[in-house]
């Protein structure tokens, strides 16, 4: 019998419930710094049909994963050339926080690895005071991401707890990059890691480099593989969409989408910005090197 149903007994008090314990606990959300800076979600494209409803879904994961942030998109440059409530700028964005005193926001450039934008971004936040962070990869999530789209587009198991196989499944994978030579050096370490996921070898190659995919696809097939396919390791608003179709119509491959709002994306966009305002005084955020554009 509880207290409640006896007569004159005290009301039941509330106590703090102990924290849970073991691998399935939920882990603590950690809270954003009193009078942290803003964050701004620097976009590597022109706020476009395309791009905009990829960053706005993103920035809801954000929100989602962080309730009462102060989170924003900014593109560069802006759709119509203009800066706008519509098509806000980074420059735009800086500008505006500088004139209403406030802190300079921190830039998290969306981004999965190294990319000529990165240089331009660099130089307005050094006019401004404004943090840069790293780009969001090389991460396991992001290779969790681009497993995922390879398994949406019948290319790859959906895990490897299933035995079966898939007729059409990729026995060798292009992890396809936007950004050079550098980005698709950088991508090693993704490549490794969806290696290890997909049990089929993995290597990367750089969309805006040309012949760069297909000498991958060329290396696949010969060292033994017969079903070749295109993994994109892009969010989306970094790459020419023409880039995408144009490597799969040369090399003759399938390809799965790019990463878009997959919901780690935006979870790395959040971890990003509250490694860099939680850090004890004294000490910088981290910041991607400066690369010179192309």
């Amino acid at each position: 019998m509880s207290t409640a149903a006896i007569p004159g007994a005290p009301l039941p008090v509330r106590t703090p419930g102990s924290r849970a314990r073991g691998r399935h606990r939920r882990p603590e959300r950690p809270e954003v710094p009193t009078g942290a800076p803003a964050l701004v979600l620097a976009v590597p494209a022109t706020a476009g049909p395309d791009t905009r409803p990829v960053v706005d879904e993103l920035l809801s994961v954000v929100r989602g994963e962080q309730p009462g942030i102060e989170a924003a998109a900014a593109y560069l440059p802006a759709f119509d050339g203009s800066d706008s409530p519509e098509t806000p700028t980074v420059a735009g964005l800086l500008a505006q926080a500088a004139e209403a005193g406030l802190p300079a926001p921190v830039l998290v450039p969306l981004l999965a690895g190294p990319h000529g934008f990165l240089a331009d971004l660099h130089k307005l936040a050094a006019e401004s005071g404004a943090v840069v962070t790293d780009v969001l990869g090389p991460h396991p999530l992001l290779a969790e991401a681009v497993h995922v789209r390879l398994s949406e587009a019948g290319l790859a198991r959906a895990d490897r707890a299933r035995l079966f196989a898939i007729a059409t499944a990729a026995d060798g994978v292009v992890l396809t990059t936007a950004g050079g030579e550098e980005a698709a050096a950088a991508a090693g370490i993704t490549g490794v890691l969806l290696a290890a996921r997909l049990a089929v070898p993995v290597v990367a190659a750089a969309l805006d480099v040309p012949g760069s995919v297909a000498a991958a696809v060329d290396h696949l097939r010969a060292t033994g593989s017969q079903r070749p396919a295109l993994a994109p390791l892009v969010i989306g608003p970094e790459v020419d969409p023409e880039l995408l179709a144009t490597a799969a119509e040369e090399t003759g491959c399938p390809s799965a989408a790019p990463i878009g709002t997959y919901q780690a994306v935006g979870q790395l966009i959040a971890s990003t910005y509250l490694a860099a305002v939680q850090l004890p005084p004294g000490e910088e955020a981290p910041q991607a090197e400066e690369r010179p554009a192309g």
